[in-house]
């Protein structure tokens, strides 16, 4: 049906717990999916969870504890953290470790149409996808085929930290190695690798299209390119309509890292006082396609607006009764009109925001002058809810 909307939102690696970073992405896609249904349509949405890959097997060796234990206990933060945030749980949250066997199939099918072909590496057989057998190859990251090698190359990890992009046949299936996390399947002994896992869980639930596929930029590069190659490559068929990729978080001008000290979690913001509204309304205050810098000045600057906002709502229910005027329908109107505007501006969260202030303000002072009804008041009131339907800080 035309009122419905399928998006498929890439999900985080729950080897750690996520930060306010992987929040910020997270965000904007509830934002997404609250407008969308605000504008009327129907939206079921999916988030992948990764939690079988290279890292998360170094992590748990590292902790002493199983995958399961590690990856469980971090999804339960995850989802902590959106009820705090007041971020949708998506209709479907699924593991990789949930579609072994979408991936087998994928495989499968990619080495039968030619795709993909098994290779032996430190004595284990795994797969390969060979980009240059899919026309279009890297159309997400715009990536020059020109450019690439004339000599085969194949990455075997998961992923490459720092390495901008893998000019060669990437890794789709990890034979079973001496310490590694297998299944038995129809191929063989192994794990699917990272660059299946996406495509394996979305075909599965959703089928080989999407509407909306959404996550951050780091995802872009290399990941994005390799589910729609997937997913195209079997299909014959356009993947998604709309790709969406939200920019990176850092703090005080620098990338979030360990090493730095400076990687924040909500629960740490909380500690110091923040109300989680207030962090909410900060990490979507900033369009997503742009870097955002986080400092404890902008975060206050923030908090005071929201608060204020906050206070006026709140005292147009002291409205007394009277004739309605011509002002305030005006002010009523043009709060709903501009932040459709706004919203319909790619997510242009923060003038939304702005002249959502901006209006109330206008309504505020009509209020303290007695030129506003209780009957406007609750229209105006009325009104807000449904917009907070989307943005989730005001009431």
């Amino acid at each position: 049906m035309d009122n419905e909307v399928k998006i498929y939102t890439c999900g985080p690696s729950t080897y750690l717990r996520p930060h306010i970073g992987n929040y910020r992405t997270f965000l904007y896609e509830d934002i997404l999916q609250r407008y969308l249904e605000y504008l009327g349509y129907k939206v079921t949405r999916l988030m992948t969870l990764t939690d079988v890959e290279d890292k998360a097997i170094v992590e748990a060796e590292k902790e002493n504890i199983s995958i399961e234990e590690l990856t469980t206990s971090n999804e339960n933060v995850l989802f902590r953290d959106f009820a705090l945030l007041k971020i949708k749980v998506p209709d479907y949250t699924v593991r990789a470790s949930s579609a072994i066997n979408q991936a087998v199939w994928l495989v499968k099918t990619l080495v039968k149409n030619g795709y993909a072909y098994w290779h032996i590496h430190d004595c284990t057989k795994n797969a390969y996808f060979d980009p240059l057998k899919f026309a279009g190859f890297g159309k997400l990251a715009k990536i020059d085929m020109n450019q690439w090698p004339k000599r085969r190359r194949r990455f075997h990890k998961d992923t490459y930290p720092g390495t901008p992009w893998n000019r060669g046949d990437f890794i789709l299936w990890h034979g079973c190695g001496e310490k590694d996390v297998c299944w038995e399947t129809e191929i063989g002994a192994g794990r699917p690798a990272w660059n299946v896992q996406d495509a394996a869980i979305v075909t599965e639930h959703f089928g080989f299209a999407v509407d909306v596929a959404a996550g951050g930029i780091d995802n872009l590069v290399r990941h994005h390119d390799y589910t729609l190659a997937i997913a195209e490559s079997v299909s014959g068929k356009n993947f998604a309509k709309y790709w969406l990729h939200g920019a990176h978080l850092f703090v005080n001008n620098q990338k979030m890292s360990k090493s730095k000290g400076n990687v924040y979690y909500p629960d740490d913001l909380i500690g110091r006082g923040y109300e989680a509204d207030h962090l909410r309304l900060f990490l979507v205050y900033h369009h997503y396609r742009k870097k955002l810098n986080f400092t404890w000045e902008k975060l206050d600057a923030v908090c005071r607006k929201l608060d204020e906002l906050k206070k006026m709502v709140e005292n147009l229910r002291t409205a007394e009764l009277g004739p309605s005027s011509e002002k305030a329908k005006a002010l009523i109107t043009r709060v709903s009109r501009s932040f459709e505007e706004s919203m319909n501006s790619d997510l242009d969260v923060r003038t939304a925001f702005d002249k959502l202030f901006e209006n109330v303000e206008k309504l505020h002072k009509l209020n303290a002058t007695g030129c506003l009804s209780a009957g406007d008041a609750n229209a105006a009131l009325n009104i807000l809810e449904r917009v907070d339907h989307v943005l989730k800080v005001i009431f």
